[in-house]
């Protein structure tokens, strides 16, 4: 089964929120909303490509999608629905504009426009910062083409415009993902 535009994918580990933690042998609930985007599952695995997609992601890669891909949501009446990229059981079709990222070879790669960055804790300064990580900068974790074309480099530090973070747990660390047009100056 294939879309002419979508990718097929299922959620890794076949869950949709990341909501549980283990401590020794058991699972403990860290969260029962299934409104927080920040416990929803944002890995999946492709079942399928697109009809005539001749693209580098093939079937069995990791994509890291939007929060909304797999999150259930109530309607009007307080039923509770799939969203837009439910299909069937555990698969979901996600377009181009759903997915930022995609792991290769055990690599992750950087979808389109999109980098990921590394925050970096506050470099000591005269200026008192009341900051747990640097405004502004962080250090490249996940890179694109276009930023790699341009000679950037993964563990390059770089400075970044305000207000473009949008927050991923990727592998057990925080990355930002932001847009690559707004990388604006490697230190």
């Amino acid at each position: 089964m294939q879309s002419p535009y979508s990718f097929l994918v299922t959620p890794v580990k076949g869950k949709r929120y990341n909501n549980t933690k283990q401590i020794g042998n058991i699972d403990l609930v860290v969260s029962t909303s299934e409104e927080n985007y920040t416990t929803s599952n944002r890995e999946a695995t492709v079942i399928e490509t697109p009809i005539n997609y001749e693209g580098p992601i093939e079937k069995g890669d990791t994509l890291l999608v939007h929060h909304n891909v797999f999150k259930f949501y109530n309607d009007m009446y307080g039923n509770r629905q799939s969203g837009r990229s439910f299909l069937k059981d555990n698969l979901f079709l996600v377009d181009d504009e759903q997915f930022f990222a995609y792991k290769k070879d055990n690599e992750w790669i950087g979808y389109d426009r999109y980098c990921f960055l590394k925050p970096i804790p506050v470099e000591e300064s005269y200026i008192y910062k009341p900051l747990s990580k640097e405004p502004l900068m962080g250090e490249v974790a996940i890179l694109n083409e276009t930023l790699q074309n341009k000679g950037v480099k993964i563990g390059d530090k770089v400075c970044y415009k305000p207000n473009q973070e949008y927050e991923f747990k990727v592998d057990n660390q925080t990355l930002y993902r932001l847009y690559d047009h707004c990388i604006t100056l490697v230190l």
